[in-house]
């Protein structure tokens, strides 16, 4: 974070200084709510969470390090108390992104947004120094402690906004205004708790509102592949530029394939010129997620060969988002297990099928969540889909969730004894690891709330203790 003292940073967001004896003193640390995460000249945000108060961390934080706290109540040693303390860093971080005058990236949508986010921001590292989201912390907690790591140096900081309900990403854009707003599609991901997609949409749309007209430097970057995104072109005065494999698209694809590891291949376009991209990442899907990176990396005035260049050197910056492990004994790991929904779940399976070409797949799925009425028939659609894609064995683990992906593909293709239902992770892990050979390929996948990363991590562990056995 830029330097700010105790006595600043307190006008900033209102709040009373408690036990500090020099209020002059500076922040010169990272803001965190993490008490493992302090460092000398942090300034530590207490939150009081379902099992943990960070105000009772307080005596700690400060002895390790950290400046004061901000804190909703006095707690004995330097604090900035204010009434709310989710509002005072959302307000702390909106006045360092207005001094440090960045451009800001910021971008949304149902699925791959953590794994697009990753791509612009090693793009965009290649041009000039790049703050970016780790992970997916793309909340109201999450994206100002992201916005306030940004420094004096920082010419670019690109962030993930997420939503549950309509308001959520107005109010992330009211505490980072952004200059590029990216949405990438618009599925059913929390459509249980939206209500159905055109209420996503209006929620997604919220991203382009926010942006400056073009004559200010806005700029939308909006899926010509995606109707309802595309249609967010009226919601906003921001320049508009499309990405896709549509021929109308401003950055768009030609001569899409997969590598025969599954690792997608295409020709570029820009409006200043074309060149050749093969990814290190794995799965069709991310042409999309490419071309949305390029997008944003053409109008900040990089060239098609810088993009596709460092679209080509890119790989995964967060865990468990198609996250592939050769074991010694020839059996592949993809675990995917971080998240889930209907539309990541048929992108997955679509790269274990090219991956797979030739050798025997598995393909261990779990609950996809928050789909509301939509449940059922989406879970039996995926399951139907991986008889569909010809993937050797379906490993159907959970609860009711999982019944109907294992009797979605039973009733593709009556598969019988080829799909299976166990009860939870360590039942799959029992199963795979009697019956996998070398030159398999398994995808593992779910809802976060599942935690099927176990079963990938069990199986990944098991090949470097040579478990499994040539058969």
């Amino acid at each position: 974070m830029i330097a700010l003292s105790l006595a600043e940073i307190a006008a900033v967001v209102g709040g009373q200084t408690h036990d500090i004896p020099d209020p002059s003193v500076q922040v010169t640390g990272p803001v965190v709510r993490d008490s493992r995460e302090v460092v000398p000249g942090s300034l530590f945000a207490a939150f009081v969470g379902e099992r943990v108060d960070g105000h009772d961390y307080a005596r700690q934080v400060v002895e390790a390090g950290a400046v004061a706290v901000l804190a909703a109540r006095p707690v004995g040693v330097p604090a900035i108390v204010v009434d709310d303390v989710q509002a005072a860093l959302g307000a702390l971080a909106r006045h360092v992104v207005g001094r440090l005058g960045t451009t800001l990236v910021a971008l949304t949508g149902s699925a791959g947004k953590t794994s697009t986010k990753d791509l612009i921001a090693q793009v965009l590292g290649r041009k000039a120094p790049t703050v970016f989201t780790p992970g997916s912390l793309n909340n109201e907690i999450g994206l100002p402690l992201t916005a306030l790591s940004a420094t004096e140096e920082t010419r670019f900081l690109v962030l993930e906004m997420g939503a549950r309900g309509i308001g959520h990403i107005r109010y992330l854009t009211g505490l980072t205004p952004p200059r590029i707003g990216l949405v990438l599609n618009v599925g059913s991901a929390h459509i249980g708790e939206f209500g159905g997609r055109e209420q996503i949409a209006q929620a997604k749309g919220e991203l382009v509102e926010a942006l400056p007209p073009a004559s200010e430097g806005g700029a939308a970057i909006l899926n010509a592949d995606d109707p309802l995104v595309k249609a967010m072109a009226s919601r906003t005065k921001a320049k508009v530029v499309l990405f896709g494999e549509s021929a109308e698209a401003d950055v768009r694809a030609e001569n899409v394939r997969l590598t025969d590891s599954g690792q997608p291949s295409f020709r570029l376009h820009t409006p200043s010129g074309a060149s050749d991209v093969t990814m290190r990442l794995y799965g069709e899907h991310h042409v999309s997620n490419a071309l949305a990176a390029a997008a944003v990396a053409h109008e900040l005035g990089m060239s098609a060969e810088e993009i596709a260049l460092a679209l080509s050197e890119a790989g995964s910056l967060s865990r468990w988002r198609m996250e592939v492990t050769e074991r010694p004994d020839g059996v592949t790991i993809v675990n995917d297990a971080y998240n889930a929904n209907p539309e990541s779940m048929r992108a997955a399976l679509r790269a274990l099928a090219a991956m797979g070409k030739g050798r025997r797949t598995w393909a261990v799925l779990g609950k996809m969540a928050e789909l509301g009425d939509e449940a059922l028939a989406e879970h039996d659609a995926v399951g139907r889909l991986a008889v569909r894609l010809n993937v050797s064995k379906l490993v159907a683990v959970g609860g009711i969730e999982a019944s109907w992906l294992q009797l979605g593909a039973y009733n593709e293709g009556s598969w019988g004894e080829e799909s299976v239902h166990v009860s939870d992770a360590q039942a799959a892990v029992d199963l795979l690891r009697s019956e996998l050979r070398p030159g398999d390929v398994v995808l593992v996948k779910a809802s976060r709330s599942v935690g099927l990363e176990s079963v990938a991590q069990a199986l990944v562990e098991a090949g470097t203790e040579g478990e499994v056995a040539a058969r």
